[in-house]
């Protein structure tokens, strides 16, 4: 009886418990190394420069002279200057594939 919820609990550890952790200890880290002059995307989807560091929040600015106030857990990620930023889609791939022309009809 006690043999499958002993197993119960090695798997809610491992497949659980664990992985969360190492996320969390991650995100700390990140947090923790934020500094002025770096480029982070927000979690609402903002991608910005990090002006002004404060206890718990930041000061970032979105757009030439726009700087909004944000808590640090609202950085989802830190950009690196060889990350590209990403490029709206075109009507032609949001539908599918983009149709193409037979070289016949050239």
């Amino acid at each position: 009886m006690l043999f499958p919820l002993a197993i119960f609990a090695v798997i809610f550890y491992f497949f659980i418990l664990r992985p969360q952790k190492k996320r969390q200890k991650a995100q700390n880290e990140l947090l923790n190394s934020l500094g002025r002059g770096d480029q982070v995307v927000t979690i609402g989807g903002f991608f910005g420069t990090i002006r002004d560091v404060k206890d718990d929040s930041l000061i970032v600015e979105i757009a030439d002279g726009v700087k909004v106030k944000v808590l640090k857990s609202a950085v989802a990620t830190k950009r690196t200057q060889s990350q590209p930023a990403p490029q709206p889609q075109k009507e032609s791939d949001a539908q599918g594939a983009p149709e193409e022309k037979d070289a016949e009809t050239k």
